[in-house]
């Protein structure tokens, strides 16, 4: 019994030192998620509330939803945003999510002759599928008086 307390005694000083020891990991593994993805979410929302107090009438803006559109009007708490001409939405300054350089939006817009060359290719695809529905219903009627005629 004696030996067994000399060597539990002895042993007491170790533990304290590598406890230390111990915690250095934990240490390391908190500075790694504070330079990993503490400090860039910081930054990032510290930008974000810049450009949601900068905010002004005429800036052209990219909401969280997708929606692009040229600020109207500016309160303390909500933008009015203009998607077309004559259609303004309203929404919190929070959801917006990207200011755009001036004169985005009108380079974005499609032009006039393409919408046209659109809806003539969309009508020719309907009345292609409109003859070829009629002639599925000719053939159907033409295999029936002819089942008839073997009757």
């Amino acid at each position: 019994m004696l030996i067994s307390e000399a060597f539990a005694q002895a042993a007491a000083p170790a533990q304290s030192e590598s406890s230390l020891m111990g915690l250095l990991p934990l240490f390391g593994i908190f500075l790694i998620f504070y330079f990993l993805l503490i400090r860039p979410q910081a930054k990032r929302a510290k930008e974000h509330k810049q450009l949601i107090e900068d905010l002004q009438r005429g800036d052209e803006v990219i909401t969280n939803g997708g929606i692009l559109g040229l600020l109207t009007n500016v309160s303390e708490s909500y933008v009015i945003v203009e998607i077309a001409p004559n259609n303004e939405v309203t929404v919190l300054k929070s959801s917006i999510q990207t200011l755009l350089p001036k004169g985005t939006l009108k380079s974005i817009e499609p032009s006039k002759s393409s919408k046209r060359k659109t809806t003539k290719s969309t009508a020719n695809l309907e009345d292609k599928k409109a003859q070829e529905t009629d002639n599925k219903v000719g053939n159907n009627t033409d295999n029936t008086a002819e089942d008839n005629k073997k009757k």
